[in-house]
């Protein structure tokens, strides 16, 4: 799937004739992420993921590894994304946390839309903003919120084993993981991964607040 203006206006026409579910379950300090589709560049870093030695056009999303050093959900995969400061509205909170994470300086217009809210068991009612960088994406990890940034191709969201829902007792809904090469990313990261997947790819209605997310997640 390249990145090129197709996929932007595929993505573009896929979020304005998505609905937004405004009334999605539970309360929580406001927090926006960055779902923001980039080139792969020279391909992904992970194992189980193809590594290209030349330049490629194919559509990859930003994603990163929080900082070891951090005292919240170290080393855990996750958006570029943060707490909504006074003042700022989701999409701001998303551009902004862009620069400070992985020094990806982008405008408003950059701004695609935006997936229904995602509620996490550690007290943060999550907006996912939709981005386009495109091309020539160069971004520098803060080293003090960052251990390393990936770019993971969005067909590696479409993979036919993707979402892994693990069934736990006494819960209704079960915890959603997406597989990404050899490993695996949980939620509430995957659910917006998957929401992403088939909303912005696929042009699917499909809700993703429901599902439940593992503990080591609920701190």
């Amino acid at each position: 799937m390249n990145c090129d203006d197709s996929l932007k206006a595929r993505i573009t026409t896929y979020l304005a004739e998505f609905s937004r579910d405004e009334d999605g379950p539970g309360d929580g300090r406001a927090a926006a992420v960055a779902l923001c589709v980039v080139d792969e560049a020279f391909g992904a870093d992970l194992p189980g993921l193809p590594v290209h030695d030349t330049w490629q056009s194919t559509a990859a999303l930003v994603l990163t590894r929080r900082s070891s050093k951090l005292r919240n959900h170290p080393g855990q995969w996750a958006l570029p994304g943060g707490r909504v400061d006074a003042g700022e509205t989701a999409e701001k909170t998303a551009l902004r946390e862009m620069r400070e994470e992985v020094d990806l300086d982008l405008g408003e217009s950059a701004i695609l839309g935006r997936l229904d809210d995602f509620t996490t068991r550690s007290g943060f009612r999550i907006s996912p903003i939709v981005v386009w960088s495109g091309s020539n994406s160069k971004m520098i990890a803060n080293e003090f919120e960052v251990d390393s940034i990936h770019r993971i191709p969005v067909t590696e969201f479409l993979r036919e084993d993707a979402p892994l829902l693990d069934h736990r007792e006494g819960s209704e809904a079960p915890i959603l993981r997406m597989p990404v090469g050899d490993s695996w990313i949980a939620a509430p990261t995957a659910a917006m991964l998957y929401q992403f997947a088939q909303v912005c790819l696929l042009g699917n209605n499909v809700r993703v607040a429901h599902y439940e997310q593992p503990r080591f997640a609920w701190k």
